[in-house]
């Protein structure tokens, strides 16, 4: 037996059964014509800074629902359904805003114009904002505006160093995710205005695209910046992982030294001037997570627990799906985690994340191109030989999750998987273009615009009762009353609380390991 089947042969149903999973979902406020709403968070979805379910992201005009944590797929989507829901009524009832059904952003106003997400006056909201707005010196805001699916999961029974296991195969295996799942091979061109690229133009529609793109949100046009490209974290375990992300917390950068903490007038420009202002800048695929306490540091929080649950972040949203996702995805992903985590692990070397990053930005821009290769320990391999590798890995797994939770569902994500990389037209990022070219011609933004029209309508379209309505009109109250509460509780000055936030104690550090006792 292989490794691999040992490990797979001593997972028990319980086990497998005891897996959970929750997910964070992006998307815009658009008008009807397909440009960015510019309107306040809507009164009716409650406080963005307290609201358990919905809330904003980088935009005041880009929403974020979030759903609890699941032992079901089914149940995990339905609760997402349901926040969908709420939240398109809302938008109806308030006017004739939607949802963007894609993950490259509709059409932008100039830059300085978009809005940056607010969260009330208490200093815990305020840092939020001044974080946004050195986002916005640090990346522009356009970069900001793009929108994806974040998935959270867990299995019970594994350690750091099994989280880090899975990490670290997960960065080498992403390709095949951003290939079987990337739906933006294409966007609007105010995205790019000013800035330099390698997409080719469609028509005269204002559309630019890569002919063979899987995921440009995934690519050099997405969260990238010349300070994060110094940073070359090693995910070997949390120690050495912890000591990458402090420094970087701690590091002075030069240029934002430059911009500074607060502009000429006593405006906040950022929280610090260091290359990482908070952890949530720290850009990846995949992040190592743990539920913190109010107030505390993220980095403080895996120092201390350790690593709770793992969250993939390279999903884009799939405008065939009415919230973006659907349930083969999600078993697909169940499938391809457990992959991650139960196969050998070797630990990666600078030469191998550098390797990554070639692999995730050559897949982004050109992942469906015939003949297409990649790196892998430094040899070339043809992507969809080693993406048919893998897929043919998954069938055990899959076997074995779908005894356990009876059916067959997982094993038929699988197969819908192996049939989609055998025939690369059917991969969402072509089903793309294909239908703007066919119906929309060639336009995104005609395209973008008619998936979101049809989700809002799908949407309001399914069975929704009193007692749901009441339900979140409830939460909404409550998160209203929970933002005064915590504003009216505040008595710290904000440059004092930022400045305590910001502080290097506040990550906490390694606890020295006791000296051994040393026998004769």
């Amino acid at each position: 037996m292989t490794s691999l089947e040992q490990r797979l042969a001593a997972l028990t149903g319980d086990r497998l059964r005891g897996m959970r999973r929750g997910l964070e979902k992006e998307s815009l406020r658009a008008q009807p014509d397909g440009r960015l709403a510019l309107t306040p968070h809507p009164a009716a979805l409650g406080s963005a800074l307290t609201h358990p379910h919905i809330t904003t992201d980088y935009s005041e005009s880009q929403l974020e629902l979030i759903t609890g944590v699941h032992d079901s797929v089914e149940s995990c989507l339905a609760e997402l359904t349901e926040v969908h829901q709420y939240t398109v009524r809302s938008l109806r009832a308030q006017g004739d805003e939607m949802m963007w059904a894609s993950s490259m952003p509709c059409g932008l106003p100039p830059d300085e114009t978009i809005p940056i997400g607010r969260y009330g006056s208490s200093n815990v909201g305020r840092a939020k904002s001044v974080y946004r707005m050195g986002l916005a010196h640090r990346y522009g805001r356009r970069m900001q505006t793009i929108s994806g699916i974040h998935y959270n999961w867990s299995l019970p029974g594994v350690d750091n160093d099994g989280y880090f296991a899975l990490i670290r195969n997960f960065r080498r295996h992403a390709f095949l995710l951003l290939t079987l799942f990337g739906a933006s091979p294409s966007l609007c061109s105010t995205f790019v205005e000013g800035r330099q690229h390698e997409l080719q133009k469609l028509g005269d529609t204002g559309t630019l695209y890569m002919p063979h793109g899987t995921s440009l949100r995934m690519g050099r046009l997405g969260y990238q910046s010349e300070a994060q490209a110094t940073l070359a974290v090693s995910y070997n375990g949390l120690e050495g992982y912890a000591a990458s992300l402090h420094d970087a917390l701690t590091r002075p950068w030069p240029a934002y030294e430059a911009v500074g903490i607060r502009n000429p007038g006593g405006d906040y420009n950022q929280l610090a001037t260091t290359l990482l202002q908070i952890e949530n800048e720290f850009y990846g695929t995949i992040r190592p997570k743990r539920v913190i306490y109010p107030g505390e540091r993220p980095l403080h929080a895996l120092r201390e627990r350790g690593v709770e649950y793992i969250e993939v972040r390279l999903m884009d949203l799939n405008p065939f799906e009415p919230i973006g996702i659907g349930a083969s995805t999600l078993r697909f992903l169940d499938v391809f985690l457990l992959h991650c985590l139960l196969s050998d692990s070797p630990p990666d070397t600078p030469a191998e994340i550098h390797e990554l990053a070639h692999n995730q930005h050559l897949t982004a821009a050109r992942g469906r191109e015939p003949g297409l290769h990649l790196m892998r320990q430094g040899q070339s391999v043809p992507l969809m030989q080693w993406g048919a590798e893998l897929l043919e890995q998954l069938g055990p797994i899959a076997a074995l999750l779908d005894q356990a939770h009876g059916g067959n569902e997982h094993a038929l994500a699988v197969a819908l998987a192996q049939a989609h990389l055998q025939n690369p037209d059917q991969l969402p990022s072509a089903r793309v273009l294909q239908t703007m070219h066919k119906h929309h011609g060639d336009s995104f933004v005609a395209f973008a615009r008619a998936q979101s029209r049809v989700t809002h309508q799908h949407l309001l379209g399914l069975p929704w009762a009193t007692k749901q309505q009441a339900r979140f009109e409830a939460m909404a109250a409550k998160s209203v009353d929970d933002q005064r509460a915590i504003e009216a509780a505040d008595s710290m000055p904000f440059e004092i609380y930022r400045q305590e936030y910001t502080s290097p104690h506040r990550l906490g550090r390694p606890q020295p390991q006791a000296a051994k006792a040393v026998t004769a």
